[in-house]
């Protein structure tokens, strides 16, 4: 046991966190090495800021300030500091005071807090990272309470206090404003601090995406290699902002890259302006220094295209480690390393920091590749089929994800007024419940579109340095739809969907009207629908012989008609003059005259008709006009499924906005105990001696009595060891009675015939004893037990489970072989609301057992939903429970009957999402 002054050094308090303005600091505890950088951190405030932190003039430390602010217990004294540069830029401390404020210790609960931000760094953000990390900190050591005082004039900090969120008092005595802050965090608390996050890492990403100059390490005099490519696509790309070319292998007298007329530098330290972004290519073994260059010369970012890291084994994941470290160390986020570059298409930026040969059309869509191959393989696919029809707002490839990732772009994207349609190639999600929360905020604006490669191996793709998940793909893909993800499988998915999105308005509701000049086209175009469970209509055919004007024509009737929500248009060659030119034209005529106040989507589906893809992407002719129309622009398909499958796609996430907009509550029940399910919690763990990760099981009285607490019933089953405790089990229950094995092996298994149900006397229950121990093996293999009997209805399964990177997620699906054949289970995350359990019980392929299906009788599902909402909040209000099945659950036509249930018990994983701000540590 560590008395307070030999406690170990809090290595877990090390983190680095994004700041305001996008750079980054390094917050660890102070040491007593710290000395000299505390000396000269100090001699760099400002006069006014030494006042304000001593309410008195205070020139320089004393050798016993130094000795008081570098030595701390951790635990009743404890200071911590951010750093760029491995100097100190801010620093924080508390000591624990009794409620004299006197120096005290446990169990005292209240702590002075006090700050001091170097001038140059004042308006960052540091202080308010450094309060969230802080009272992290005095939590985990049982502070309850800070105290501050502040003078009046101080009101930079004073802010700091107010806008933090946690519960505060504030009063006024003797010219100093005390200020009282309860650390329990709160939902404005946790508000803050997610809106000062999102801010922070959109800001991180804007300054690499958004630089006004350049510098490509690695660019060499002669044309070809990856920095030479670099800078002649940047050039190339018209960018708007300064541009140099570093190659320490460049002559000393050379000063200009020809032809190019670059600035050449041998070192960054040799350029004397500023430099926004760094584009790295050069071998791995020099990165290390190219870093420390940019880092002393003040770049804000790196793009690292250099390989050679974690996709090479250990020693390529230490040098990947080394890489993030040094960066963060200077304040500096990295892309990559194995990046294929970044792109941004807005006309004051013009960048193509990328091995993209050119600058892709502007438009409204963002991409972001976690593979380099894919990144190439879509800007070439959307740059051939989109040319006209929709552009590129910005382009990341993230290589292997070291530093940046998708949730740094989707804040970016949240709030970037370029940016309409979002679409994300991954691998790996690193932080899934991050990323569910960020793309839900994201979906609520503008559509995301996510193929994810590696759905079927356990393992993170090399490279990616990342948690797994023990949860299946296909739970993955439940929860991002509950998250408005629109999740599709394929590349070309991801682009034909992201077309239609872009281009059209989203469908009001699946009805789809079908019309064109082939019969059979229209007809695989119908059957699609029906596939993807859209509702179309039967399909017009304008027959073979149909002209551009009755395309229009048709067309323009479509869309008038309040019974459809979509149109496909299908086309075959023709015989005759018309051109594809002539065709596009009528179509487009038809949508452009179409009312305003409904808008449709249309998309259009042809077979070997040459250019007319182009036609209906191409700008219209406008000159002359001094007001021209909104341009109208179709997608065309080369299939029907592929059209069909994008537009149930934008059918799906356009209903998920709308019921968005009403999410649902999580509902209040009166009969739940939460305090008695905690004191019960607390026992069985302290009983079990629950220390570490591993789960315990509860007995079966156990199990009930924790349910019990949440209104939910377990029917009783009494042990039967031999016929005659069966019997007297079956009198204390009453008959009928059911007659079932309970061991492990045996479980669940009725197809083994081991279950013997209305059993309604003494002598069938004998019976059935003998026949079960006879078939099966003796009772104390199969540990009988005698069980009321349920009314009849649907066999049902209902589970919670904590992952450790997805978090809490509750699942349902019907018993036996449709769950466990078939994998027909539906999945949500924990905390559920009321729409989500109702869609829960919904989504599944087997629901409509439960609503009735050939003439049966309709089970009781708002009970079922209400058993789904109770065991959400059991696993929501109590993270030690990490495991929950309830099985069978039978829903009867009036209420349900929980027949089996157990529940597992862990002390509570550490959650990620709710802790201070901090980057991944590495």
């Amino acid at each position: 046991m560590h008395s307070p002054s030999e406690h170990a050094y809090p290595a877990h308090w090390e983190a680095d966190v994004v700041l305001r303005d996008g750079g980054t600091a390094r917050i660890r505890p102070i040491t007593p090495d710290d000395a000299q950088r505390l000396v000269s951190f100090y001699e760099q405030v400002s006069d006014e800021s030494k006042y304000y932190r001593f309410f008195a003039p205070y020139p320089r430390l004393s050798d016993r300030d130094v000795h008081r602010f570098t030595h701390h217990d951790y635990v009743d004294r404890v200071g911590l500091a951010a750093t760029v540069g491995g100097e100190f830029i801010a620093t924080v401390r508390y000591d624990r005071i009794d409620a004299r404020g006197m120096p005290s210790s446990a169990p005292a609960d209240e702590a002075e807090v006090a700050f001091l931000v170097q001038d140059a760094h004042q308006g960052r953000g540091v202080a308010s990272a450094l309060l969230e990390h802080v009272a992290a900190v005095a939590r985990e050591r049982s502070i309850r309470r800070f105290a501050a005082e502040v003078l009046p004039a101080n009101s930079k900090m004073i802010k700091v206090f107010t806008d933090a969120g946690y519960t505060q008092k504030r009063s006024f005595e003797d010219g100093v404003v005390r200020l009282e802050l309860d650390l329990e965090p709160t939902d404005k608390s946790l508000a803050v601090q997610r809106a000062r996050e999102r801010l922070a890492e959109a800001r991180s990403v804007e300054r690499l995406l958004a630089p006004g100059s350049v510098a490509v390490v690695g660019a060499g005099r002669r044309p070809g290699g990856m920095g030479r490519t670099v800078l002649d696509n940047l050039l190339a790309g018209g960018f708007t902002g300064r541009a140099y070319a570093v190659n320490r292998s460049f002559p000393e007298d050379l000063s200009v890259l020809e032809p190019e007329g670059v600035p050449a530098h041998r070192s960054v330290l040799g350029i004397q302006e500023p430099v926004d972004l760094a584009v790295i290519a050069v071998p791995a073994e020099h990165v290390p220094s190219v870093v420390a260059e940019c880092g002393e010369h003040g770049v804000q970012g790196l793009v690292v295209l250099s390989a050679g890291y974690a996709e090479n084994g250990p020693a390529g994941r230490h040098r990947q480690r080394e890489l993030v470290r040094q960066a963060r160390s200077y304040g500096m986020r990295v892309i990559g390393p194995n990046s294929f570059g970044v792109i941004n298409t807005a006309e004051g930026v013009r960048l193509n920091a990328s091995l993209s040969p050119e600058l892709p059309a502007a438009g409204r869509v963002g991409l972001f590749s976690q593979s380099g191959a894919i990144g190439i393989a879509l800007l070439s696919g959307l740059h051939r089929r989109a040319a006209g029809l929709v552009g590129l707002s910005t382009f990341v490839s993230a290589g292997n994800r070291a530093d940046l990732s998708g949730n740094d772009v989707l804040q970016y994207w949240h709030d970037d007024p370029d940016t309409d349609v979002a679409l994300m190639y991954l691998e790996s999600i690193g932080n899934p419940r991050k990323f569910a929360r960020l793309a839900r905020r994201t979906s609520a604006r503008k559509p995301l579109v996510v193929v994810k490669g590696a759905r079927h191996g356990a393992a993170a793709p090399a490279g990616h340095a990342v948690r797994t998940t023990r949860i299946p793909d296909t739970t993955v893909s439940d929860l991002l739809r509950q998250a408005g993800v629109i999740r599709v499988d394929t590349v070309t998915e991801l682009a034909d969907t992201g077309l239609l999105l872009a281009s059209q308005p989203l469908p009001a509701g699946p009805r789809v009207a079908i019309l064109g000049n082939s019969q059979s086209l229209s007809l695989l175009t119908y059957d699609a629908c029906l596939t993807d469970g859209l509702r179309p209509l039967l399909p017009r055919d304008l027959t073979t012989s149909a002209a551009p004007a009755d395309f229009r024509a048709a067309l323009a009737e479509a869309l008038a008609d309040r019974a459809c929500d979509a149109v496909v248009v299908t086309a075959i060659p023709w015989v005759g003059g018309a051109s594809a030119a002539d065709l596009a034209a009528a179509v487009r005529e038809a949508v452009a005259q179409a009312a305003p106040d409904t808008p449709k989507p249309v998309a259009v589906v042809h077979l070997e008709i040459p250019g007319l893809a182009e036609a209906l992407a191409a700008p219209p002719d406008t000159a002359g006009e001094q007001d021209p129309a909104p341009a109208v622009r179709i997608p065309a398909f080369p299939a029907a499924e592929r059209a069909v499958r994008a537009l149930t796609e934008a059918v799906r996430y356009a209903r998920w906005r709308r019921q968005a907009a009403d999410p649902g509550r999580v509902p209040e029940y009166e009969d739940i105990d939460e305090g008695g399910a905690a004191a019960d919690i607390d026992v069985l763990l302290r009983a079990h001696n629950a220390t570490g990760p591993r789960a315990v099981t509860l007995s079966a009285p156990d199990t009930q009595r924790l349910l019990a607490r949440y209104g939910i019933a377990v029917l009783p089953a009494l042990p039967a060891p031999d016929p005659d405790s069966a019997v007297r089990a079956a009198h204390r229950l009453g008959f009928p009675v059911a007659l079932k094995p309970t061991a492990p092996h045996l479980r669940h298994r009725a197809d083994l015939g081991g279950v013997r149900l209305d059993l309604g006397g003494e002598a069938e229950l004998r019976r059935a004893y003998a026949e079960l121990t006879e078939l099966l093996g003796g009772p104390e293999e199969l540990r009988l037990v005698v069980q009321s009997m349920a009314p009849r209805g649907v066999d049902t399964v209902v589970r919670a489970a904590i992952d450790p990177a997805a978090g809490a997620v509750l699942s349902f699906g019907l018993a036996g072989a449709p769950s466990l054949l078939l994998g027909d289970t539906a999945h949500r995350l924990v905390p559920a609301t009321d729409r989500d359990a109702a869609e829960l019980i919904r989504s599944v392929r087997t629901a409509p057992l439960l609503f009735g299906w050939r003439g049966s009788t309709p089970v009781d599902t708002p009970a079922l939903e209400e058993l789904l909402l109770r065991v959400s909040r059991l696993v929501d209000d109590h993270p030690e429970v990490v495991g929950a099945d309830l099985e069978p659950v039978i829903v009867a036509p009036h209420g349900v009957h929980v027949l089996g249930a157990s529940l597992r018990l862990a002390p509570p994983p550490a959650r990620t999402d709710v802790g201070p701000r901090s980057l991944p540590s590495i």
